[in-house]
């Protein structure tokens, strides 16, 4: 069980590290995009995957703060394949530029890990006029998954290798409460053309 750090089936608990639940796995075929990899458990799966051969593309809202980050992990990895590009998940535009900034580097895309969040801000509007909050945790990487599901899709069926959707739920104190994250995976789980993608939802909570 999680809570008393006991090992599951698959020999992990939630006091294994990143590190060692990727050991021995070879990713330098597969190229990532990781919101929110300025600081926290973004930085640390981006350093992690880029530990295990993955191109890392860190989608920062502060580009100069993604660019730290990018530097630190080539001096912990040297080997490392990273790259930063802005985006902004309060902007719609910001959102479709990232992707079409992407895109135009013609990088396959088999995972993307929507970990990009902010929590009990005070109430304001994004430029888009939604409430900031809702607007960066739920509505920007809900577009950006839909404007980067062909890419997923085209690199799915060029390499025979299913991609994987990765949101996370944030839940914190609301514990397994209704959220938005887990909202947007299920709608991904249920649209049509994202059978060679797989979509998951998780808790950062329950992990170290």
């Amino acid at each position: 069980m999680w809570f008393l750090r006991k090992k599951g089936p698959s020999g992990f608990s939630s006091n294994s590290t990143a590190e060692e639940v990727t050991q021995g796995i070879d990713g330098s075929a597969l190229t990532a995009i990781v919101t929110g990899a300025s600081s926290g458990i973004g930085a640390e799966t981006a350093r992690v995957l880029a530990l295990r051969g993955v191109h890392v593309i860190t989608g920062v809202r502060n580009i100069s703060a993604g660019k730290q980050v990018k530097e630190a992990i080539i001096i912990d990895v040297p080997q490392a394949k990273i790259d930063a590009l802005e985006l902004d998940l309060t902007s719609l535009a910001s959102v479709r530029n990232f992707a079409s900034n992407y895109n135009s580097l013609g990088l396959p895309l088999n995972l993307l890990i929507n970990n990009a969040g902010i929590m009990a801000t005070p109430f304001s509007l994004s430029t888009d006029k939604m409430e900031l909050q809702f607007a960066t945790n739920h509505v920007g990487h809900f577009l950006l998954t839909n404007v980067l599901l062909d890419t997923m899709k085209r690199t799915a069926c060029q390499s025979r290798k299913e991609g994987r959707i990765v949101n996370d739920e944030g839940v914190e104190i609301t514990g397994n409460s209704l959220h938005p994250g887990a909202i947007a995976t299920n709608l991904f789980r249920q649209h049509s053309i994202i059978s060679d993608d797989r979509v998951t939802a998780f808790a950062p909570n329950l992990y170290r």
